[in-house]
């Protein structure tokens, strides 16, 4: 696979030197650390509320699937109506359904079932403020590949930190008060960080979409995204089983608390790997790369079942971690340059609810086979997702490369409803 790695270290100073840029991501950051506190701190806090691991479980599941589902629907109003009219109001509305749930869990007492509502409520508005993100990189970097790909690569380390100093965030709130206060948290942080970042220039300056939420926009954008979906949504499960795997694994050696450091080698691994990957000009198509990326993944995933101890499974681990965030930034690129503007925010939470998807279901069907196969075995099973998905999109037809070819269906579809559609405000 030919390549050119830039030598340079501004080259991401570049991405952020673009009028606007610096300010747009700094806002939003705050913002979406809240996605790694918000789910651990609703867990602990309705265990605390209702003294029940399993109604802590399936009130979290609510939250997570309705979040998951409506991921692309709440994207398309976005693209419709633009970031500025849709985002305020959404998240003012989620905001205060986590300080709803803050208030119905920092004491005993209230009914399982209007927890679930309340949390499934909450996850059905969450801000889609990755796909977003991304939308603003696009639209400030316009024209320019290799930027984009620095952008996407240098926006996916940050979720992945923000990821992981989540729960370190809500370890210290729950040192000194209750679970329940992560959840507001969680509500401030995201409240004040999305309407920091819509006062943005990059933001302020978005045209509304037009066409963005039509049925036929939505079945072009799944028509294009056909590949990025189906092998990120791999990388998903893959990632997912792995997280529990490393748990067993440790468990099974006798040292259950030394698997922080191989969640640690991974995580580092992928911020790693995505800096590497952001920095290399390729000349291959992201669509060639993608699946050698999840084939790579699932290799090594396969690899981690023989570690011979703990010490070993941290260094494949973190080689393992080197191929999931170039991964998920090659699927974002295509998702990208597939689609017409019109519809970029809701192809981009396309490929977020697969990964998502993926992370919730690897996790379950891992953990049915944990402790009925050997866990070599489920090692094996969690590296088939990738490489299947990278092998069932082989055998789709090679599209055009480039984003003009490969968008000019969904924009002619676009361009029919527009001039089908009365205008409005």
């Amino acid at each position: 696979m030919p390549l050119r790695v830039q030598r340079n270290p501004s080259v991401y100073l570049a991405v952020l030197r673009t009028p606007h840029a610096l300010r747009a991501f700094a806002t939003v950051l705050p913002a979406r650390l809240s996605y790694g506190t918000v789910s651990l701190s609703l867990m602990l806090a309705v265990r605390d509320a209702s003294g029940s691991y399993a109604v802590a479980g399936a009130v979290t599941a609510l939250f997570g699937a309705a979040n998951v589902l409506l991921s692309p629907v709440r994207a398309a109003l976005v693209d419709r109506h633009g970031p500025r009219r849709v985002l305020a109001p959404m998240v003012s509305l989620y905001a205060g359904l986590l300080t709803a749930l803050t208030l119905a869990t920092w004491r005993p007492g209230t009914a399982p079932v209007w927890l679930g509502v309340l949390a499934a409520c909450a996850g059905a508005c969450t801000p889609p403020l990755g796909p977003v993100m991304r939308t603003v990189w696009a639209e400030l970097l316009d024209g320019d590949r290799r930027l984009l790909q620095r952008a996407y690569s240098l926006d996916g380390v940050a979720e992945e930190l923000l990821f992981v100093s989540g729960p370190l965030l809500v370890g210290l709130i729950v040192q000194v008060g209750p679970a329940a206060a992560g959840i507001a948290a969680s509500a401030a942080l995201i409240w004040t960080g999305t309407l920091a970042f819509l006062a943005s220039p990059a933001v302020r300056g978005q045209r509304r979409r037009r066409g963005g939420a039509s049925g036929g926009g939505g079945r072009a954008v799944g028509r294009k995204l056909a590949q990025p979906v189906v092998v990120v949504a791999g990388v998903g499960l893959c990632v997912g089983a792995l997280e529990l795997l490393f748990v067993a694994f440790a468990e099974g050696v006798g040292r259950p608390d030394a698997v922080v450091w191989v969640l640690a080698a991974f995580s580092a691994g992928s911020a790693v790997g995505g800096l590497l990957h952001g920095a290399v000009s390729w000349r291959s198509s992201a669509r060639s790369r993608l699946p050698v990326l999840a084939v790579a993944l699932g290799l090594l995933s396969a690899a981690a079942g023989l570690a011979p101890g703990l010490p070993a499974l941290v260094g494949v681990a973190a080689c393992a971690g080197l191929f999931v965030a170039p991964a998920l930034t090659t699927a974002y690129l295509i998702a990208d340059e597939s689609v017409a503007p019109e519809l970029r925010t809701q192809a981009g939470a396309w490929v977020n609810t697969a990964v998502n998807a993926g992370l919730s279901v690897g996790a379950a069907a891992i953990g049915a086979m944990v402790g009925r196969a050997p866990l070599a075995w489920c090692f094996v099973g969690a590296a088939v997702a990738p490489v299947l998905g990278a092998v069932a999109t082989l055998r789709t037809p090679r599209r055009a490369e480039g984003g003009v070819d490969d968008a000019a269906p969904v924009a002619r579809v676009v361009a029919v409803r527009q001039s089908s559609e009365p205008s409005s405000s």
